[in-house]
């Protein structure tokens, strides 16, 4: 028996070591993350919460709107030709990217209209004052026009220029600002336009510049003070959770006076969170979820327009690295925070992979001088990227997480699967995807967002369950965790809190 003895006490060390290497990453210990995401919160999403867009006046006309212009008198839209960097004109056919303008708001009827290659349409100050292109780089007087609707068809509208007078078509190649504006509205008037409007993000930035700095502050906190309450940490903790991911943006760490549009109150919003956290037990992952210049363009990421431009200066990411330094030294002395992260969500191929190991590089660095303890997760890349592309940075750091999101959605593949389908595909292709970038010498794997949505329609309450189950048994095995994307929606699958009470998921 002695032998025998001596095999099976070598054989429980070696399974106790494995055991204490997977709990471990290079010496910080890890419990399986079960978190659901604060989403449109501190960083606002329209979708999540619609009514808090309400009260703002002309609120089709937020920042970002892409209107399309199209002259009464030749039937042609407005264009910025070339894309921008010359003259404007009305002589295209149909509309493209040429021929919309994206608004960047001043006020509730003044408004700067950016075009293509990212100019902004302004009077021609090389000429007599009438003329209209599209060279300016940043928008000045020149650039802000107003848009004037028809009380009695508001998709006809009129263009103010500085100079007082009103944009005309004079003919297809040649659109002035000297119209007094003073038609009768029809068909026959030049200064006429019907306007098509493609809408627009809906995030922190067209929230709080649509209310203005005086209403926005009022509106703003009263939403961070009853989206989320503290009953919703006692909801989390007692329903199987353990943690919670809260979207941030930048503009936090210039609380409580950051630059306009945004208005102060989230961090004392984030404070609170932190105190409920450690009351009820739950973990924190702060997650930096909007850049300054955006790094997806996505309304998530506070764009101002759709455009992403993060990634185009140092200046950028420095700023980016300053806040991750502000968040870690602000929480790290709580036992609640347990990771950081550094972005959400950036978007190849306009942020490269060079960018982004030179940013996380940083960004690792500012976490540590903090805190030894807290999980620095890194977001892999959307669009065209390499899923284990981080692997040779991460490997090399203690405490690195590697944030993946699954959604059944936003890929025309999904847009015809049944419902056994989907589920196939989370059992097969998600799990081979998850495995793919799981090793066990390597960063730890985390799946940041999910949600138990899909494109199925008329699917009952059985199939959801089956869908979430499915999701919770693959996303499991993700080494970190995983986190539900998210605690509250108006669109009820997509909120955790509705489908935990109505019994679609139990955990």
């Amino acid at each position: 028996m002695a032998p025998y003895s001596k095999t099976k006490q070598c054989l429980c060390l070696c399974i106790f070591l494995c055991c204490i290497s997977f709990a471990f990453t290079r010496d910080i210990p890890n419990i399986h993350i079960r978190a659901v995401n604060l989403g449109g919160w501190l960083v606002t999403e329209g979708w999540i919460k619609p009514t808090l867009f309400d009260g703002i006046p002309n609120k089709d006309f937020l920042d970002g709107t892409e209107l399309q212009l199209n002259s009464v008198t030749v039937r042609k839209y407005l264009c910025a030709e070339s894309g921008g960097g010359t003259i404007i004109v009305a002589n295209r056919t149909s509309a493209s990217g040429w021929e919309t303008f994206r608004l960047w708001r001043i006020n509730e009827t003044s408004f700067q209209l950016r075009v293509f290659n990212k100019q902004f349409m302004g009077l021609d100050a090389t000429g007599n004052g009438i003329g209209l292109v599209a060279v300016a780089e940043m928008p000045g007087g020149a650039e802000t026009f107003e848009i004037v609707r028809n009380s009695g068809n508001s998709s006809r509208v009129r263009i103010k220029a500085p100079n007082g007078f009103f944009l005309q078509v004079k003919t297809e190649e040649l659109v002035t600002a000297d119209s007094k504006g003073d038609g009768n509205w029809g068909n026959d008037d030049p200064s006429v336009f019907i306007m098509t409007n493609r809408g627009g993000p809906k995030g922190e930035f067209q929230v709080t510049n649509g209310y203005g700095p005086i209403k926005a502050p009022q509106i703003m906190k009263e939403h961070w003070s009853t989206f989320i309450v503290e009953n919703d940490f006692s909801f989390i903790s007692s329903n199987g959770l353990n943690a919670v991911r809260i979207p941030v943006g930048w503009w936090i760490a210039s609380d409580p006076t950051p630059p306009l549009p945004y208005v102060g109150g989230s961090l004392q919003a984030l404070d609170n969170a932190f105190l409920w956290a450690q009351k009820y037990g739950v973990k924190v992952i702060i997650d930096l979820h909007a850049a300054p210049g955006s790094q997806n363009g996505f309304e998530h990421s506070s764009t101002r327009d759709g455009s992403q431009e993060w990634g185009l200066s140092d200046q950028n990411i420095q700023q980016t690295v300053d806040v991750i330094d502000f968040l870690t030294a602000r929480y790290a002395n709580s036992p609640s925070l347990y990771a950081v992260e550094l972005i959400n969500e950036p978007l190849s191929p306009g942020v490269t992979l060079e960018i982004m190991t030179k940013y996380y590089s940083a960004g690792y660095n500012v976490v540590r001088k903090h805190s030894s303890s807290a999980f620095v997760i890194m977001s892999n890349r959307l669009g065209p990227a390499n899923p284990r592309e981080l692997f040779p940075l991460a490997s090399g750091f203690t405490g690195a997480v590697i944030d993946v999101h699954y959604y059944n959605l936003f890929s025309d593949i999904f847009n015809t699967m049944s419902v056994e389908q989907n589920i196939d595909f989370v059992y097969t292709n998600r799990s081979a995807q998850l495995s793919q970038v799981t090793t066990s010498n390597g960063p730890l794997t985390f799946v940041g967002e999910w949600v138990a949505e899909w494109q199925v329609t008329g699917a009952g309450k059985l199939d959801y369950q089956n869908f979430a189950k499915a999701q919770l048994e693959v996303y499991g095995r993700a080494s970190f965790g995983w986190a539900y994307w998210t605690l509250k929606n108006v669109n009820n699958y997509w909120s955790l809190e509705w489908m935990i009470n109505n019994g679609y998921i139990t955990l």
